[in-house]
Formats: structure tokens, C-alpha cells, sequence
């Protein structure tokens, strides 16, 4: 059977590959100088489909990650930005790097699908301000993430304080970064307990988490640096 055939139709994963594959593919041809092409020759794959690849979210095999990864002189992981263990933004901005302030709609778009983020607040025993993870959702608007009942967040998160969340991509040298400020509290009413029983937040951490805390934005800020055009 052709190796295109095989890329094409053959799943693996479960059907489904992680990341922007496709536009990681596409910086990576470009940073070696490149064509579509020579890629395809390389891995053994149709021109037609490795174009294809660079503009749709692909369905790709084991084996057919690691022709095109080996045709890109890099990792099946890297393609998929499965670099989780390693400090990110390390690889600097590309020359045609861009950096774009973004408005309000638009950081509650980015941050709207919930995922992890970091809480920043004051702590009085403290020289500076505690910033910790959390698993979060939004909820009409409020930022919402559960905690362990009397834990340190409980404790100390009310009032003003800050929320931050970031996506930064290495391998694309690109990310965004959204700054929410606002009044955080914990909630105690049982009705609304109730109604937050039903968001789908689920902390990493272990341990009885069972208290919610909603951030009611003030101010809302971020930033996307992108790099250039791919050609």
C-alpha cells in the first residue's frame, strides 16, 4: 500500500493527534529552508497530502507521524507539543515576531474554554503575593475553580486579586497571555453551592475539594505575540 494511503486512513491515538500539528509542521519546513515537495519526498507521502496536512487538522497514524518527523529532522512529540516538562519560552520570537494587545471579548474568548490557571493574592505572613494554580470554568462571566475548605486559598483568596492564564507554543515561538483583575470570594450560599455543583471543574490536586471561589472581573487585559507568515 502507497505511505500516503496509509498517513491518510490509518488511526491511531484513538483517531486523533494533539496540538496544531499542521501549522508546527508547516514552521518547521519553513525553518529548514524547505519545500512542500521535498518534505513529501522525504517522508514518502504525496505533495498533495503533506499540503493538505499543513491547512487541516490531520488524522494521523503512528507511523505516519514519524515519517513526517523524521522529514522535518525533528520528534513526533515536538509536532505535537508534548514538551510539558521543560520551561516554555525558552526559543526566541521569530524576526517577523508580533506583538498584539487584545480587548476584553477577546481574552474572555481565550480563557472562556476554562483549563488551568494562577491565582495571585496577598498573603499578611508573607513578603510578596502567593500565586497558585487552579482548575477553573467560566461561568456568566466569573471565573470559578473549587478548593479544599480552610486551605490556604480559602483562607486568604477574598477580596482583590489577580488571574492569570497563558498558552506560549515554543515550537510556533508564539502564546498569549490574559491578565484578569478582579473580586474574588468564597461561596457560601447553599443554592448557589447547588448550581455550582453542576460545573464541570475538576482540580488536578487531590484531597476534599469541595468549597468554590468566583473571581468577578474588573479589569481584563492580554497580549498575542505571533510570529510572521509562513511562505
Amino acid at each position: 500500500m502507497d505511505r500516503v494511503y496509509e498517513a491518510g486512513y490509518e488511526a491511531g491515538w484513538g483517531g486523533k493527534t494533539r496540538g496544531d500539528l499542521g501549522r508546527r509542521a508547516a514552521r518547521r519546513r519553513a525553518e529548514l529552508g524547505l519545500s512542500v515537495e521535498e518534505v513529501a519526498r522525504r517522508a514518502g507521502m504525496a505533495p498533495g497530502y503533506v499540503a493538505y496536512l499543513e491547512e487541516h487538522p490531520p488524522n494521523l497514524s503512528r507511523r505516519a507521524l514519524a515519517w513526517l518527523a523524521g522529514a522535518l529532522e525533528t520528534t513526533p512529540g515536538a509536532l505535537l507539543g508534548a514538551d510539558v516538562d521543560v520551561p516554555p519560552g525558552r526559543n526566541p520570537t521569530g524576526r517577523a515576531a508580533l506583538l498584539q494587545t487584545l480587548d476584553a471579548e477577546e481574552c474572555m474568548d481565550l480563557i472562556r474554554p476554562g483549563g488551568v490557571g494562577r491565582i495571585a493574592f496577598p498573603v499578611e505572613s508573607e513578603a510578596g503575593p502567593t500565586v497558585l494554580p487552579v482548575n477553573f470554568a467560566v461561568v456568566d462571566g466569573n471565573i470559578v475553580f473549587r478548593v479544599e475548605e480552610g486551605g490556604i486559598i480559602a483562607k486568604h483568596a477574598t477580596g482583590y486579586v489577580s488571574f492569570q492564564m497563558d498558552r506560549i507554543d515554543q515550537v510556533m515561538s508564539e502564546g498569549w497571555s490574559v491578565l484578569v483583575k478582579g473580586r474574588a470570594r468564597l461561596v457560601r450560599d447553599p443554592g448557589e453551592v447547588d448550581d455550582l455543583g453542576a460545573v464541570q471543574v475538576r482540580p488536578w490536586a487531590g484531597g476534599d475539594r469541595e468549597a468554590y471561589v468566583t473571581i468577578t472581573p474588573i479589569a481584563i487585559s492580554g497580549r498575542r505575540a505571533s510570529a510572521g507568515e509562513i511562505r
